[in-house]
């Protein structure tokens, strides 16, 4: 009975000591996700601008690159991540961020829509990104040909009509359209750009303290961008 009862001890001892063990491991990995998920980028706005400027350069040429991504990359970034730039861009299959600036996994934080508009999903998610994960660029960036911008021409000019959500979706972008349909030149493209700078202008002028404090810090910074499908290459400007 004595023996019994030793080894039922030692065998309670036992479970005791490697739920003891589990639980000490179990601290610092808490700690080390929380490490991980509070890190934030050290690329200050200029930085950030310049390296999404030398991507796109490096894509032109068909440098080779060397984008963080793969097994390693994956498991590095799984508990936290530390974006530099906040993309928003057109869903248009033939612009493909990561590609485009020679970027990998964990760098860019892409709010993706047709048309590339500031609607409220969109405005909140920057606005995550940049409060919460501490991004220093905001990127805006239509591109050549954009549907969404000639279904919103089409509106203007031909008074077309789209039914269900499709012409709520275009809605934002008819006052750019309008702001230049007596500009000489291509009518899409210039009103692809004028579409960007009024997201611009909006997302610098929002009423919100997480945009507007670090724009007045300088710690963030709003700018425009034009992809061309014909050339690759991605055009800056409202720069600011």
């Amino acid at each position: 009975m004595t023996d019994r009862l030793s080894r039922r001890h030692l065998l309670g001892c036992g479970c005791h000591l490697g739920g003891a063990a589990l639980a000490a491991t179990a601290l610092p990995t808490s700690a080390f996700a929380a490490s991980l998920s509070s890190k934030k980028t050290d690329m200050s706005p200029d930085q950030a601008l310049k390296v999404m400027k030398d991507g796109n350069a490096s894509y032109l040429t068909d440098s080779p690159v060397r984008a963080a991504q793969g097994r390693e990359r994956r498991i590095e970034i799984a508990l936290g991540q530390t974006p530099f730039c906040v993309l928003v861009s057109c869903s248009d299959s033939r612009v493909s961020p990561e590609i485009l600036f020679g970027r990998g996994l964990g760098e860019l934080f892409i709010v993706r829509n047709a048309g590339n508009t500031a609607d409220t999903a969109a405005t909140g998610s920057i606005e995550y990104a940049v409060s919460q994960l501490g991004v220093p660029l905001v990127l805006v960036m239509g591109h050549s040909r954009c549907g969404a911008v000639e279904a919103a021409v089409s509106v203007v000019r031909d008074n077309a009509q789209f039914a269900g959500s499709i012409g709520r979706m275009i809605e934002p972008i008819v006052p750019a359209v309008l702001s230049v349909r007596d500009k000489a030149g291509d009518f899409v493209e210039h009103a692809v750009r004028a579409n960007v700078s009024r997201v611009v202008s909006r997302l610098r002028t929002a009423s919100e303290p997480s945009l507007l404090d670090p724009l007045k810090a300088g710690k963030l910074r709003i700018v425009g961008a034009a992809y061309s499908l014909d050339t690759g290459n991605v055009d800056f400007f409202d720069e600011g």
